[in-house]
């Protein structure tokens, strides 16, 4: 893949106007944007267009950080996001509202600090939405430097803080801070300046997700010379999330892990993308990785050995978990 097209994920909970932010930057709607406050839409979202003439493409994420989410219902959409992001992303946002500040974002807030790595903060930006709520004549500065746990996340993401607003900040706006134009331009330009440093962020499970996806590339090519190179990568994209969801029933946030950098869980995935290069699946695969993270177990996985003897992807998903839970309890009991 061209590594000039820039990959961008954005992350942040149900209603932080993840959608809107990708329709505002690509300045058409091309994102489809749920108005209630219980969404029913679980899926991630990938569009890729030209803004500012670079080709950029933007994986809109479900709800990762919504504290209320069933974990049960991420760890499809966050397989998804691995592969649509593969080799890596050039860019995370972060995205939370201009609010009043309450126990739900403090929650939010520290689950997106528990889950990042240091390294994956060298990637990430803090983009805050609903910037008409800003008072007259302040900055986002001024907005997040009155609470601590704010000030701390973007002091993690070495500074870098833009705000929007998807609904008011239309252009011809009288201050010019105060335009959606003026924001994305100076977002641009940030992501363009952590590229320049280090390229893109990736880990050993993103690359080896990659180079599953070039193997299948190349089985595609040979298979289907008719296909466009273009094609050819989003079906082999397809195919090796399946294959991931099928060989391995992942613990969410052992899969939340695995993307944003956490050593011990990459380890966890990465062995089991390792047992599946040898070629179709013979020898069914049961390892359990049971990791601490935030004082509590964060997961771990249960692989083949589940999907043979599940009836379908969700099955595997569920005798997964109940695996890692009882593993977890044997190893309190011991």
């Amino acid at each position: 893949m061209d590594d000039s097209d820039l990959r961008i994920v954005l992350l942040g909970k149900t209603g932080a106007g993840k959608s809107s932010l990708c329709n505002t930057i690509y300045g058409e709607d091309l994102f489809k944007i749920n108005h209630c406050a219980n969404s029913e839409t679980r899926e991630c979202q990938k569009a890729t267009t030209s803004v500012n003439w670079k080709k950029i493409t933007l994986i809109d994420t479900p709800g990762l950080f919504d504290t209320n989410r069933f974990e049960e219902e991420l760890k499809s959409e966050i397989v998804k996001c691995i592969t649509e992001c593969s080799p890596g992303p050039h860019a995370f946002l972060i995205l939370l509202k201009v609010e009043k500040y309450t126990k739900q974002e403090q929650e939010v807030i520290n689950k997106i600090c528990d889950s990042f790595s240091e390294e994956a903060f060298k990637y990430a930006v803090v983009v805050f939405t609903h910037g008409d709520q800003l008072p007259e004549g302040k900055k986002i500065e001024e907005f997040f430097s009155q609470n601590e746990k704010l000030s701390e996340l973007v002091r993690k993401c070495d500074g870098r803080c833009h705000v929007f607003d998807n609904k008011y900040w239309k252009n011809n706006q009288q201050d010019e801070y105060r335009s959606n134009q003026f924001q994305l331009t100076e977002l641009l330009n940030t992501i363009k300046v952590m590229v320049d440093k280090g390229r893109y962020y990736t880990n050993e499970m993103l690359q080896a997700v990659e180079r599953k996806i070039q193997q299948e590339e190349e089985r595609i090519r040979k298979s289907s010379p008719d296909m466009s190179e273009e094609e050819i990568r989003e079906r082999a994209k397809r195919n090796v999330s399946n294959l991931l969801k099928k060989i391995v029933g992942v613990a969410t946030g052992v899969l939340l892990g695995t993307l944003l950098g956490l050593p011990v869980m990459i380890a966890s995935v990465v062995k089991a993308i390792k047992e599946r290069e040898g070629g179709d699946v013979g020898v069914g695969l049961a390892v359990c990785t049971v990791a601490p993270a935030a004082g509590a177990v964060a997961g771990g996985y249960i692989g083949y050995t589940e999907a043979e003897e599940a009836d379908s992807v969700m099955e595997a998903a569920e005798n997964a978990a109940k695996a890692v839970y009882d593993e977890a309890k044997n190893m309190i009991n011991d």
